[in-house]
């Protein structure tokens, strides 16, 4: 072919990327046909061994079928709940959220509806740092916890509002480690303002992991954060109110929150 009737090598790329999307499109329609005609019961079952046997993607395709071609079957919540642990296996973790937070929208009373919250808190407690980053020790107090914050969430819906469930147990044991990371976030953000002398920030982060976070380790810390930055702002009262609260909680360590007079001050 001549130089000048030969297509873009940019367009010879198009062309193949389209020929592959409508070969893939083909192959699941093909692969939902296989469904059509399957008696929802029987579909089911088939969906639910491939589940049990580890085969998340047929699971999936299949529970889609079944959802798909019969909304109104009773067979259909089910797969719906299925769904949400078939996609959690599988590592689809935005179609497991997807699909939690759907149910969850459709079935409130439904009488598992809280496994669905479990498992969505479950996806995104796994979303938190992997192993490579805890082999080089990467301090994950410095990393804003926005997934630990969403897990947190969803386990305590069950906790809270599901506690004879049989995973509110599981849930609040996740709660306590997810309570400690986010109380060691908003302390590293504390220390931040501390050390730049934003006393205002510096407190407000301190009061909030003491309030949202107690229990965890980091608010002994905090609230020697708290006593500081209240000195520091000439807030007497409410350092001495803070004092106070430490003492209680900490007995014997009154000297690490004990009165700093100014270098300025000679009185």
């Amino acid at each position: 072919m001549p130089a000048a009737l030969a297509p873009p090598r940019g367009r010879l790329i198009l062309l193949a990327l389209l020929a592959a999307l409508v070969a893939v499109s083909g192959c699941r329609t093909r692969g939902a046909d296989r469904y059509a005609r399957t008696n929802p019961e029987v579909l089911y079952q088939d969906a639910h061994k491939r589940l049990l046997s580890q085969d998340f993607g047929t699971a999936i395709a299949m529970y889609e079928a079944l959802t798909a071609r019969y909304p109104f079957a009773p067979e259909s919540r089910q797969a719906r709940l299925d769904l949400i642990y078939a996609y959690y296996r599988g590592r689809e973790a935005e179609s497991a959220i997807d699909a939690a937070e759907t149910f969850v929208r459709e079935n409130p009373t439904h009488p598992r509806v809280d496994y669905a919250w479990y498992i969505k808190g479950l996806v995104d407690f796994e979303r938190m740092p992997n192993r490579l980053e805890k082999l080089f020790h990467v301090d994950l107090s410095e990393r804003p916890p926005q997934t630990a914050a969403r897990a947190f969430a969803s386990f305590k819906v069950v906790v809270e509002q599901y506690p004879a469930s049989e995973y509110a147990h599981d849930s609040q044991r996740r709660m306590v480690y997810l309570r400690n990371r986010l109380a060691d976030y908003e302390l590293y953000v504390a220390r931040y303002y501390m050390k730049r002398g934003a006393w205002v920030a510096a407190a407000q982060r301190a009061k909030q992991t003491i309030e949202q976070y107690d229990g965890a380790p980091a608010v002994r810390e905090a609230l020697e954060i708290l006593v500081e930055a209240y000195d520091r702002l000439g807030m007497k009262e409410l350092a001495g109110q803070a004092r106070q609260v430490y003492a209680l909680n900490f007995p014997g360590s009154q000297q690490r929150v004990e009165e700093k007079k100014s270098w300025w001050k000679f009185w």
